[in-house]
């Protein structure tokens, strides 16, 4: 008697996704701080990393945005997110002067 088991069932998508979740943050994360490690601690420039986490953000966001699953609330976090960014940044930036 042969058994056959269903290669991937909703479950399995759903664990998938959740991995893929959490690689994309360790890995946007790490790349933020070895961009921070290399500005702060070396004085190098690090636009290269930065680039790729926004790059990898810009992906995501693109992709989503193209099958039309962006919400209101997500779009209102964003720009939170980025308003309290930029406003971090500035006081850095005036701070280390």
């Amino acid at each position: 008697m042969k058994s056959t088991l269903a290669e991937k069932d909703e479950r399995t998508i759903a664990i998938e996704h959740a991995s893929y979740r959490w690689a994309y943050l360790v890995l946007s994360y790490g790349l933020l701080l070895s961009t921070m490690y290399r500005s702060l601690v070396r004085g190098e420039g690090a636009w290269d990393l930065l680039g790729l986490v926004i790059l990898g953000g810009a992906v995501s966001t693109l992709y989503r945005a193209n099958f039309r699953v962006l919400s209101r609330r997500w779009l209102m976090i964003s720009v939170a997110s980025a308003l309290g960014a930029a406003v971090l940044a500035v006081v850095i930036v005036l701070l280390l002067r």
